[in-house]
């Protein structure tokens, strides 16, 4: 993507240092995004990343997702430097297995705040800008577990499942400002998250997906290019499963 730097596209991710927000930043980059990322920490993939691209195509900012505080001026610095957001991909998630009546309050407490209130907040900052400039576009990475249940996963898939909803009640509030909102809900597909699952359960996975494999990175970056492209320019409110079938 040509043209000055202060006139490219910027690109907001969370959870940007590694697994699938790592591959986010990366497509953004070659596409021609300017990228603002926040971590925890940062990866040295992300490092390697910073270097080679520069200050002016990637920044990265140490943030904790549930600091609301934090996340809102990670936000108010990056527009300050960016001048626009044009895209926002809600990415970092946190999982949680067991069954409900075994898992800690603690421990939900602390899901319920990655995955759905940082979203919340973090798209609540970045709406300011797009509304503004009455065009942009939020990608809630959601999941199969918010349509379909599965034992031992209810809070992460309530979670989810309340982003979709989030995703749906925001679509027809800033739809007329031309800002549009959609989720993007993985199924099974190789990741950090899955990388625990056993040689028998993934054969049981593949087997229930129609088109009979798992998914892979590239599989969900390229519905988020398409949702982010001029192509996609009528789709808002909805919920995308990238699943094989899994859910169908």
């Amino acid at each position: 993507m040509n043209g000055p730097v202060e006139q490219r596209p910027v690109a907001v991710i969370s959870g940007g240092s590694r697994g699938l927000g790592l591959a986010l930043v990366t497509d953004f980059l070659e596409r021609g995004y300017r990228v603002e990322t926040f971590s925890r920490t940062e990866s040295a993939e992300l490092a390697a990343l910073r270097a080679s691209h520069g200050p002016e195509a990637l920044s990265w900012s140490a943030v904790d997702g549930t600091d609301a505080a934090g996340v809102e001026e990670f936000v108010r610095a990056a527009v300050r430097r960016r001048r626009r957001v044009d895209v926002l991909v809600n990415n970092a998630a946190v999982g949680l297995e067991g069954l409900l009546t075994l898992t800690p309050p603690a421990a939900i407490d602390a899901a319920l705040r990655t995955n759905l209130t940082l979203p919340v907040l973090l798209t609540r900052a970045c709406l300011k800008p797009m509304l503004a400039r009455r065009d942009g576009v939020v990608i809630n990475l959601s999941s199969i577990n918010a349509l379909r249940g599965q034992t031992g996963v209810a809070v992460y898939g309530a979670a989810k499942a309340a982003l979709d909803g989030l995703t749906r009640g925001l679509a027809r509030e800033v739809g007329p400002a031309g800002v549009r909102v959609v989720s993007v809900a993985p199924g099974y597909f190789d990741s950090e998250m899955t990388a625990g699952i056993g040689t028998d359960q993934r054969r049981r996975i593949v087997r229930r997906t129609p088109l009979g494999r798992l998914g892979s990175v590239e599989d969900v970056l390229g519905t988020v290019r398409f949702l982010t492209s001029p192509a996609a320019s009528f789709i808002t409110g909805q919920t995308i499963a990238v699943d094989g079938g899994y859910t169908c």
